[in-house]
């Protein structure tokens, strides 16, 4: 319903255990990998619409032939174009050689992504262009096999240009302008000084301890060696999510664990978590390792994955997100002063469809309660109409709004483009009784507010209701991301907007320009990674008076309805997503020193009307 976030990027490994030919007689198919590849990356495109990419390494190739290869396409039909080549050349090698299929060994030796190690990403660019330059994996290439390396992840790193003058670099502008150049020229520095004597002995599980203690950021990453090693790790803080698979003929990692049990059709307790600090290392050989490369910290992985970006197709998703509808029902209640006769509960976008039948279940619960003590009350006097009436009553649900085709419009002048905008979804007309029915309407969330302003509100308005009130499942967004999710300006912020207009309303102005001052200061002393001073706008608030505000904003000239805000309090976030106490962008609590740095750096760009990130 708010200002489409654009989703993180996606994850997809995969190595194979056992010769081609042995997928060849069990499953009938040598590229059941690649398959297998195809499905996993299809089944996370919800991750990456920029581009995509795929790497492959063989192994035990002879001397002189290439091992490692690599294709990368841009644009939203990137995965189709990636396969669709690969897949191209099979079709061209079987029309000179009609019965090469059946010949594993042939295939691997014509065939460029013919490997047993593959690694799949589905990217969204949060830092660089979008264009294929830009797209992972990237690689670096050398004579010698154990210094070849390509890399590809779900991150963002906030000290890249620190990580660049630490190895005395001056990288072109592509590698530049790229956190995974920064990522991938740290661990091959280690890679090339590790002992290359043995290809087979190389030390991966030490190259990672010396190259990631480096890095300041959220992450998965994965990476191919030319030697036939290779490794997925997660960051110390387990901010990014990771999972894995370990089967008798294939080790699996992908960034949603839905995706693994859908593509290989195993059980949820076969597919682990990659622990926070942790990767999984497979040798040349197929041996599987499982070390420890960062020393353990405060797990703060990401609430924002689970309330937005993950399917919901996975089991402990679905039910979180089911609690942080029901979550909210208490305060829906009170918002429409309990009358639910007289209000109409709906959802937009498609994404907070779950969270809205966690909101529907907490309402019937009410509704249930007030249907037993009306009973037990009038037991004696009710009548069989009065009665009748009691048990048929439901919470009302309707489908208000629905998403039209997808419009886009050419038109520049920002009068006639709000004036198309308003159309991309269609209302359901002669569901609302006017001037009598409130409207209860749940989103994921709302972090601009421009699409609820310029589009929805008004929209909803048409079909004539008392009240609006909007509801969101996370708590208000407040501060910026740095690691791997697209909200870093925090003058974007409606709840950041809504905190400044109340500074100016009450004359607290000077709080903008010590916060300012602070910043600028802790910047000049070197000091802006320790605190993040930007807390003080909201320090004066409380959320209640911040929603209140923000329905003011929301709510423009031509709207005739009364609007309210209502988001989900910290605590209803705790308890619908115990396990992902990541939720800095509600409070501003970073779990590493470089979020402070952003959120301090975001605040100067506001203060000093500069565009661009804070890192």
């Amino acid at each position: 319903m708010s200002d489409a976030i654009r989703h993180e990027c996606g994850l997809a490994y995969i190595r194979l255990l056992k010769p081609l030919a042995y997928y060849h007689r069990k499953h009938g198919t040598a590229f059941y990998g690649l398959n297998k590849l195809y499905l996993l990356m299809e089944k996370q495109h919800n991750r990456g619409q920029d581009g995509a990419g795929i790497a492959t390494v063989k192994l035990n190739v002879e001397a002189g032939h290439q091992f490692m290869h690599r294709l990368r396409i841009s644009g939203q039909q990137a995965i189709a174009q990636v396969f669709q080549n690969v897949y191209q050349e099979v079709n061209e090698l079987e029309k000179m050689y009609p019965d090469i299929l059946k010949h594993p060994g042939l295939l691997k030796g014509y065939l460029k992504f013919m490997g047993e190690v593959m690694l799949g990403h589905l990217r969204y660019g949060t830092q660089g262009r979008n264009n294929v330059e830009f797209c992972h994996p990237f690689i670096k290439t050398h004579i010698n096999p154990t210094r070849n390396l390509a890399m590809a992840g779900n991150f963002n790193l906030v000290n890249t240009d620190e990580l660049f003058k630490m190895l005395d670099q001056h990288p072109t502008t592509t590698i530049r302008e790229s956190d995974l150049g920064a990522m991938i020229e740290t661990v091959h520095y280690y890679l090339s000084m590790a002992d290359d004597t043995n290809p087979a002995a190389l030390n991966l599980e030490g190259v990672l301890k010396q190259a990631t203690m480096h890095f300041d950021g959220g992450f998965v990453v994965s990476g191919l060696v030319g030697n036939g090693d290779s490794f997925v790790m997660r960051d110390a803080n387990g901010i990014r999510p990771a999972y894995f698979y370990k089967g008798e003929d294939v080790i699996v990692a992908a960034s949603e664990r839905a995706a693994i049990m859908t593509a290989f059709n195993v059980p949820i307790e076969e597919v682990h978590a990659i622990k926070p600090g942790h990767a999984i290392i497979v040798k040349a050989d197929g041996t599987f390792s499982y070390p420890q490369i960062l020393p353990e910290k405060e797990i703060k992985a990401c609430s924002f994955e689970r309330i937005y970006f993950s399917r919901g197709s996975d089991a402990d998703i679905y039910r979180e997100r089911m609690q942080l509808g029901r979550n909210l029902a208490e305060k829906v209640l009170e918002a429409i002063d309990h009358n639910l006769k007289n209000t109409i509960v709906s959802f937009i976008p498609n994404t907070a469809e779950i969270a809205f039948y966690g909101l529907i279940k907490g309402l019937e619960d009410y509704l249930k309660d007030v249907k037993l003590q009306r009973i037990l009350n009038k037991r004696y006097s009710m009548t069989e109409d009065e009665m009748s009436e009691l048990i048929s009553r439901r919470v009302r649900i309707e489908k208000i709004a629905i998403k039209d085709v997808k419009m886009r419009t050419f038109i520049t002048e920002d009068a006639a483009r709000n004036e198309m905008v308003q159309h991309v979804y269609d209302i359901t007309y002669g569901t609302v009784q006017k001037g009598v029915d409130t409207l209860v309407i749940i989103d994921d969330s709302i972090v601009r507010g421009t699409t609820l302003r310029e589009s929805i509100i008004k929209m909803l308005d048409r079909l004539g209701p008392k009240r609006i009130v909007i509801v969101s499942s996370a708590p208000q967004i407040r501060y910026p991301d740095c690691y791997g999710i697209d909200m870093s300006r925090m003058g974007d912020f409606i709840a950041f907007q809504a905190a400044v207009s109340l500074l100016k309303d009450r004359g607290l102005t000077h709080i903008l320009d010590k916060t300012y001052k602070q910043c600028k200061d802790a910047e000049a002393q070197g000091k802006i990674n320790e605190q993040n001073f930007s807390k003080a706008v909201y320090a004066s608030f409380t959320p209640e008076e911040i929603s209140k505000k923000i329905a003011e904003m929301l709510k423009s000239a031509e709207v005739n309805a009364q609007v309210d805000v209502i988001y989900q309090s910290i605590e209803g976030l705790y308890d619908a997503c115990p396990d992902n106490k990541g939720d800095w962008y509600f409070t501003g609590n970073y779990p590493t020193p470089g979020g402070n740095r952003v959120a301090n750096r975001a605040f100067i760009n506001y203060m000093e009307q500069k565009e661009g990130r804070g890192y």
